[in-house]
């Protein structure tokens, strides 16, 4: 039997439900993103992409304006502001939850101010020293997600003894540092970072053993979605990996995640209520 994760995540004023596995949009505001680069760089094509992703059953929107693809280079935070402040206004009228994907404490703020809920850092508040100060204020949602490195060089020699030992000890890290800043434990869920530092084979063992984490009471948040491991594993390209999402997200699901980050929302939110209902049943 799974542990039990509490099933609600406290997002400001918000409690999202997580008795069913929640789908989280991916909206890219950016001309470098590894999967969807570029499709959606105005305000105008992001936000009738969100309202898309909403149609086919996204209960978040992720928004981010710096891409964290293997290699990436860093953008100012005057440019990521101008790339999804006007998304943020233009998509918060739809009542659905929005997440801001930065590592910028302005960034956050600036989103957060706009009508955001959730804070998704993939240095786990560790990139920006005000960061956590910033959830904190607005008792935001906040993804604390573990990478290895940094996006330009995380997958140049990723190394660990215990993959999975070694994130959940992170996790324990990084919620006390949360709690020290004020941030309270129910606004609190991990990610272990598939495809941020990690190999194919630590990408599969993250998958496998996603169950692990949930001995730390928080909900696990996965993203496996058209990740590279998966065009490794199948030889497939980036827009070719569908099949291979399907899977990585039936498997997550299964050993416990509470949330998906996928591009292909429709699917993949399919996927994750048919893997919960063979699971748990109706």
């Amino acid at each position: 039997m799974l542990s039990q994760a509490p099933p609600y995540w406290q997002c400001r004023d918000r409690r999202l439900d997580l008795h069913s596995v929640a789908v989280m949009g991916v909206v890219n505001v950016t001309p470098d993103s590894f999967s969807d680069g570029g499709k959606f760089m105005d305000p105008e094509h992001a936000t009738a992409h969100g309202f898309d992703l909403i149609a086919e059953g996204a209960d978040i929107l992720d928004i981010g304006g710096e891409s964290t693809r293997p290699g990436a280079e860093p953008v100012s935070a005057d440019e990521e502001l101008r790339r999804v402040l006007p998304v943020v206004e233009r998509l918060r009228q739809t009542g659905v939850l929005l997440s801001i994907d930065t590592a910028k404490a302005a960034v956050a703020r600036a989103a957060l101010e706009a009508g955001a809920h959730i804070v998704n850092d993939v240095t786990a508040l560790r990139g920006d020293p005000e960061m956590a100060d910033v959830v904190a204020d607005f008792s935001a949602g906040v993804v604390l997600m573990h990478m290895q490195g940094t996006p330009r060089t995380m997958q140049a020699n990723p190394t660990y003894k215990d993959v999975v030992s070694e994130i959940r000890e992170f996790f324990s890290e990084r919620r006390r540092a949360a709690h020290a800043a004020g941030i309270a434990d129910e606004c609190i869920v991990f990610d272990p970072g598939i495809g941020f530092g990690k190999t194919v084979e630590h990408n599969l063992a993250i998958l496998r053993r996603l169950g692990e984490f949930l001995l730390l009471g928080r909900p696990v948040l996965a993203g496996p979605s058209r990740k590279s491991f998966i065009g490794k594993v199948l030889d497939v390209p980036v827009d070719d990996r569908l099949e291979g999402t399907a899977a990585a997200v039936a498997v997550a699901v299964w050993n416990g995640a509470a949330i998906v980050r996928v591009h292909d929302v429709r699917a993949m939110k399919r996927v994750a209520q048919m893997t919960a209902a063979v699971r748990d049943g109706l």
